[in-house]
């Protein structure tokens, strides 16, 4: 007997919520006790009454368990949507990154010169260190950092991946 194992891929969700206590911890905790994987998680009130928040999730499954995960988000009451964007279609993804760096002499410059490079701004400088605000696909921050350590990269700090579909409609 031969079993196949189906390829992961990786998928961008969004959940849009009651912005109510508990809610992340009950999706946060859905994910733990069926062993799926949350590459990235970000959440924010969406709406003006604080009524209403957006979740983003990336993951990494086989098709048959990202349906299975959005057929038992939906099912959450405090849940009222739930989107693939990896299945909607285009979408924009993008993520925020503190990246402190030491150094001095040449270090220091070629920092500076690769942030230039990158378009990411020193948002605190002192005479030992920068710390870089870039923002971007998480191919470009990974790019950013792996750079970075070869200069005196220190610490990094990742909001997540924020997305959403392109053109007029919701996603």
């Amino acid at each position: 007997m031969h079993i196949q194992q189906q390829a992961s891929e990786r998928h961008v969700l969004t959940v849009t919520v009651d912005n109510e206590a508990g809610i992340l911890a009950k999706i946060a905790g859905m994910f733990t006790a069926r062993g799926y994987n949350i590459e990235s998680l970000t959440v924010a009130d969406i709406s003006e009454d604080h009524a209403t928040s957006r979740i983003t999730i990336v993951t990494v499954s086989p098709p048959a368990v990202i349906d299975q995960i959005i057929a038992q988000l939906d099912r959450l009451v405090a849940v009222h949507r739930v989107a693939d964007l990896t299945e909607l279609g285009p979408h924009v993804e993008r993520e925020l990154a503190l990246v402190k760096v030491a150094g001095a002499g040449e270090h220091r410059i070629e920092a500076l010169r690769l942030a230039d490079i990158f378009r990411a701004r020193p948002v605190d400088t002192s005479t030992s260190s920068f710390v870089f605000e870039i923002s971007g696909s998480v191919e470009k921050i990974n790019q950013f950092i792996a750079l970075m350590r070869e200069v005196g990269l220190v610490e990094v700090a990742r909001t997540g991946v924020v997305a959403m579909t392109r053109g007029a409609e919701a996603g």
